[in-house]
C-alpha cells in the first residue's frame, strides 16, 4: 500500500460519524504472542469498546484475563449479532 493510499483511508476513517479517534493512556501489554496486536486491545479499554472482532488467535488470551474484561467476536459472531439486529427492526 502507498504513503498516499493509507494516507487516504485514514483520513476517510477520521471523517467518518461511525469512527472515534483514541489514543489510549495505558500500555496494558496483555497480548504476549504478538506484541503488535496490543495497540488494538489499549485502544479497546481506553474507548471502553464492548468487544473487539477479530479471527486472530492471540486474541484468544483474553478470555483468561479478569481485568479488564475485554471481550472478543470472532467475525462470524459478529456477523450473526449484526444479521439478529436487522431482523428485529
Amino acid at each position: 500500500m502507498s504513503v498516499e493510499v493509507a494516507s487516504n483511508v485514514i483520513h476517510l476513517l477520521l471523517e467518518s460519524k461511525f469512527v472515534e479517534l483514541i489514543d489510549p493512556y495505558f500500555r496494558l501489554q496483555l497480548i504476549e504472542a504478538d506484541h503488535d496486536d496490543n495497540k488494538f486491545v489499549d485502544c479497546a479499554f481506553a474507548a471502553n469498546a464492548t468487544y473487539i472482532v477479530s479471527d486472530d488467535k492471540h486474541y484468544d488470551v483474553l478470555k483468561e484475563v479478569e481485568f479488564p474484561q475485554i471481550l472478543v467476536l470472532k467475525l462470524k459472531e459478529f456477523l450473526g449479532l449484526l444479521q439478529s439486529d436487522e431482523n428485529k427492526e
